[in-house]
């Protein structure tokens, strides 16, 4: 029997977008280069699990890069590059910036910029793979950070629903796992992973858009 797919089809091109954690290390120079994170895992084992999809990825994932300066480079990093599928993750440097550097981006400024971001690619006909951006405290300080960070995760629960788009709840993904193992095991910061967080983040991902073990 033929397997299936829930969202990706045959011949997709699929975007990889966001900050460092979707960055982590790609050659800037080369337009194929996947870096070595999660991105690089998940293309690598749609690859192998579903030759027969014919499917492309990209990365265009930048370190430190906020909500805002995703959206300011949005037209030459993903619309130009004629995605049938963008998978987005972006949202903690908005709350990183506010406690390490005392720029603030609201909850609705946040919103305004994710929309932005959404509403061309639904008008050129891609499909959406949102990531929610998720914390791993490892201290008491970085805990605090919750209150700046859930609400953004609010809204891209919200948005998901109303853009039709596929949801990644990876918040949920990372706190059901410290409790198995501990922070430490996936994280080195709270926020980038260890190379077991991106493996488990890249098999969400799959399982997500129907390409599992």
């Amino acid at each position: 029997m033929a397997r299936v797919t829930t969202y990706l089809q045959r011949g997709d091109h699929v975007l990889f977008q966001g900050d460092s954690i979707t960055d982590w290390g790609r050659d800037r120079q080369d337009p194929t280069s996947l870096g070595h994170g999660w991105a690089a895992i998940a293309a690598a084992l749609a690859g192998a699990r579903r030759p027969e999809l014919g499917l492309t990825f990209s990365n265009r994932g930048v370190g430190g890069d906020t909500t805002a300066m995703v959206r300011a480079r949005w037209e030459r990093d993903a619309l130009a590059l004629s995605p049938t599928v963008v998978s987005l993750l972006v949202g903690i440097n908005d709350t990183w910036r506010r406690y390490d550097g005392g720029t603030a981006t609201s909850t609705d400024e946040y919103e305004e910029h994710y929309r932005a971001l959404l509403d061309p690619v639904r008008a050129i006909g891609a499909r959406l793979v949102l990531v929610e951006p998720f914390l791993l405290p490892v201290t008491a300080q970085q805990a605090a950070w919750r209150e700046d960070l859930d609400p953004r995760i609010a809204v891209v629960r919200r948005l998901a629903a109303e853009y039709g788009a596929l949801h990644l709840p990876a918040d949920d993904l990372f706190a059901e796992a410290t409790q198995a193992a501990g922070a430490a095991h996936w994280t080195t910061d709270g926020v980038h992973l260890t190379p077991a967080g991106n493996g488990l983040l890249a098999e969400a991902w799959l399982d997500a858009v129907g390409i599992p073990a």
